[in-house]
C-alpha cells in the first residue's frame, strides 16, 4: 500500500496542495496532522507508524512535512525500515527503494551525527570556560534529610528498594549511587 503523510503547522493552514499530490500519486491511505513538526509526538504520525506494515511505502511531499530535524527523520525512517516499509519524499527526491535514495538518507545521517558532535563539543568547551570563571559548579547534589532512615529501613527489609526510591523521589541510578557513597 501507498501511505501518505501530510502535515501543516496550524489548524488554519490548507492541506489541499499536499492532498492533491497524494491523489496524483495514487496514495491509498492518508494521515493528516495540523500541528508543529518540532517533535515526533503527533497523533496521526503515531497512528500511521503503527498502521504501516511490510511492503508499504510512506510518501511525503517534503522532508520538512515529516520531520523538522534530522535526528527525528532518521529515527522515523529507521523505524519504517525495521518494519519493511519504504520511505519517499517527493521534493528532495529521496526514495529508499533506490540505491541513490538510500545514499542520500545516509548523507543526512552523517550530517546529523556531525552536527550532534559539534553541539557536544561546543557544550564541553562552554562548560570548561564557565568552570574556569567559577560560574559553573555542576548540578547541586540532592539533599534528602530522611535519606539515612529510609536506607536503614530498606537494608533491614522493612521496605523495598522501589518504595525507598519513591519516598525519596530518586531515580534508581541516583538511589544506588548515593547508597554506595554512604
Amino acid at each position: 500500500m501507498k501511505i501518505g503523510y501530510i502535515r501543516v503547522s496550524t489548524q488554519e493552514q490548507n492541506t489541499m496542495r499536499q492532498e492533491a499530490l497524494m491523489e496524483a500519486l495514487g496514495v491509498d491511505e492518508v494521515y493528516i496532522d495540523r500541528m508543529s513538526g518540532k517533535n515526533a509526538n503527533r497523533p496521526e504520525l503515531q497512528r500511521m507508524m503503527e498502521y504501516v506494515r511490510r511492503g508499504d511505502t510512506v510518501i511525503v511531499e517534503s522532508i520538512s512535512r515529516f520531520a523538522r530535524n534530522t535526528r527525528d527523520l532518521l529515527e522515523l525512517v529507521e523505524q519504517l525500515a525495521a518494519k519493511g516499509v519504504e520511505f519517499v519524499s517527493k521534493k528532495e527526491a529521496i526514495d529508499t527503494t533506490t540505491p541513490t535514495g538510500k545514499f542520500m538518507l545516509t548523507v543526512f545521517g552523517a550530517v546529523a551525527e556531525l552536527e550532534r558532535e559539534y553541539i557536544l563539543q561546543r557544550q564541553r568547551e562552554g562548560i570548561s570556560i564557565a568552570k574556569e570563571q567559577g560560574k559553573y559548579k555542576g548540578r547541586k547534589p540532592i539533599q534528602t534529610p530522611e535519606f539515612e532512615q529510609i536506607v536503614a529501613k530498606w537494608r533491614s527489609g522493612t521496605i523495598t528498594a522501589a518504595e525507598a526510591m519513591r519516598t525519596l523521589h530518586m531515580t534508581k541510578t541516583t538511589f544506588y549511587r548515593k547508597v554506595k557513597q554512604t
